[in-house]
């Protein structure tokens, strides 16, 4: 089991920096493309910071492990609320300027919504999967179109200074962009292996590896962006990061997987973990959509969310171990 645990953290470790450098490359090369800031943040970094998930559960589910695929897909996103946008926001209150992320806000509360749905009688088919891959791209190519009529936003501008302050050649973009994705699925491989040698060492299933390693792992990148947003004061972009995430995560990653491998998705998904991910989506929307003007999380609520982490993480530990 020592093999597993260094595969795990090389893998991680390994996962984070491929992200990262694929993430840059991606972005450097649409910039020379000519595509908007705007349409950069949302589409191409919201792509690559889900990039570990999105590989991570596609090799799960390949290999027969649909825990894994499904978990880390949701447990990513409670990740990504509770815990990373908690800290960001404790570290920073999150002020919400970007009208194209206020929008954002109401469409993942009612995908998480279908999604909780088509779960609910226990199984995603093929055809489940079909569906939320044709949902996912009507939302780009709806996100494509705003891009394009309404450029100039908050969340563009910073995105846009984010990468004046890195300029990159084409030639060194373009290679970090193929070196970031072939390592990004090596390492996704590493991690996947150990996460299936421990669940089995420890007698555990591969959802709550799935859930908390797993998830916890693959959305390093997202953690590393939003602080760093954060202390910049780019909240538009710290906020961006974690919508843009969840919403490839619900749609493309669990839609990748389920149509590699439709899945039985058991009672203690339903009734707990989709259940957490629908109440702490609602509770973002809620906290920074703004009703009566600008939106914004504060450090009360950055509180709430973080001790709603502590919480469930908590009890998948003593559901495991007691």
């Amino acid at each position: 089991m020592s093999l597993a645990f260094v595969s795990i953290i090389v893998g991680l470790v390994v996962l984070v920096w491929s992200a990262d450098r694929f993430v840059e490359g991606a972005a450097a090369t649409a910039r020379y493309l000519g595509m908007s800031a705007l349409l950069i943040g949302m589409v191409v970094v919201g792509f690559g910071t889900s990039a570990p998930e999105m590989v991570v559960s596609a090799l799960a589910a390949s290999q027969g492990n649909p825990g894994i695929a499904l978990g880390n897909a949701y447990g990513s996103n409670i990740t990504n609320i509770a815990l990373i946008l908690g800290l960001t926001a404790l570290l920073s209150p999150i002020v919400v300027h970007s009208q194209v992320l206020r929008r954002e806000l109401p469409i993942l509360t009612l995908i998480t919504v279908f999604a909780a749905w088509q779960m609910w009688d226990g199984f995603l088919s093929r055809w489940d999967a079909v569906v939320l891959l044709l949902v996912f791209a009507g939302l780009m190519g709806w996100t494509i179109v705003q891009g394009r009529n309404k450029p100039q936003d908050s969340f563009a501008d910073e995105v846009s200074d984010e990468l004046s302050q890195r300029p990159m050649p084409l030639k060194r973009a373009i290679f970090w962009l193929i070196v970031g994705l072939l390592v990004l699925i090596l390492s996704s491989r590493l991690l996947v292996w150990g996460a299936v040698e421990i669940a089995h060492a420890l007698g555990v299933s591969d959802l709550i590896i799935g859930l908390t390693i797993v998830a916890v792992g693959t959305s390093l990148p997202e953690l590393a962006s939003s602080l760093i947003a954060a202390r910049k004061g780019e909240h538009d972009l710290a906020l961006g990061n974690i919508l843009g995430s969840n919403l490839f995560n619900t749609l493309a990653v669990v839609g990748i997987a389920g149509s590699i491998s439709p899945m039985v998705v058991g009672a203690e998904v339903i009734y707990r973990d989709v259940l957490v991910m629908l109440a702490l989506t609602i509770s973002l929307f809620l906290f920074g959509y703004g009703f009566r003007g600008q939106g914004r999380i504060n450090r009360v609520e950055a509180s709430l969310l973080l001790a709603a982490y502590v919480a469930y993480t908590g009890y998948l530990v003593t559901t495991v171990f007691v």
